[in-house]
């Protein structure tokens, strides 16, 4: 599962490595951040990730874009840790296995949108395409009830994993700014 994350990362990273301050204000496939906020919104939930996995109490909100790179590899380390995965979180309760997808839904949606936002391209692997995949079919009721997520965007059936989750994420796998 960590190899997942870490690439999920590395691929997340490489996004944000080419997104010049001349772009925050683009808009962003989530309609209610631009580039910036969205940066900014990514940073902490690396941060707030790292701290579940750790068993630890969550910062407080912090939306500061230029701490992302090291947030999410922080957030990669705490979930290399088999302990991570144990048990319950007290702050959601949830299992944190369902944190962790929760995590890696958030590092490849962001992910994705950054990409979408800024003219890059954002390839998923198979493995997290269909992880991906499966925790969205899981969560995307209870999410979409809590305002989390958008109403379901419809694809066609046969769409690859990830444009499916896409769309069950509320995102158009065919969006552009």
């Amino acid at each position: 599962m960590n190899e997942m994350l870490s690439r999920a990362a590395d691929r997340t990273i490489g996004v944000v490595r080419g997104i010049g301050d001349d772009r925050f204000g683009l808009p962003t496939p989530c309609t209610e951040y631009d580039v910036r906020a969205l940066l900014g919104h990514l940073s902490w939930v690396a941060a707030m990730m790292a701290a579940l996995a750790r068993k630890e109490q969550v910062p407080p909100q912090d939306t500061e874009p230029a701490a992302l790179e090291g947030r999410v590899r922080d957030m990669v380390a705490a979930w290399a840790d088999p302990a991570a995965f144990e048990g319950e979180s007290p702050m959601m309760g949830l299992p944190m296995t369902v944190v962790f997808q929760m995590g890696l839904g958030d590092l490849v949606f962001h992910g994705w949108d950054l990409a979408r936002a800024t003219g890059q391209d954002y390839e998923v692997d198979t493995e997290t395409a269909e992880a991906t995949l499966a925790y969205i079919e899981q969560m995307a009721p209870m999410a979409r009830q809590n305002g989390v997520i958008g109403e379901e965007v419809a694809v066609p059936a046969d769409a690859p994993p990830f444009e499916r989750a896409l769309g069950l994420s509320g995102r158009d796998p065919a969006w552009k700014p």
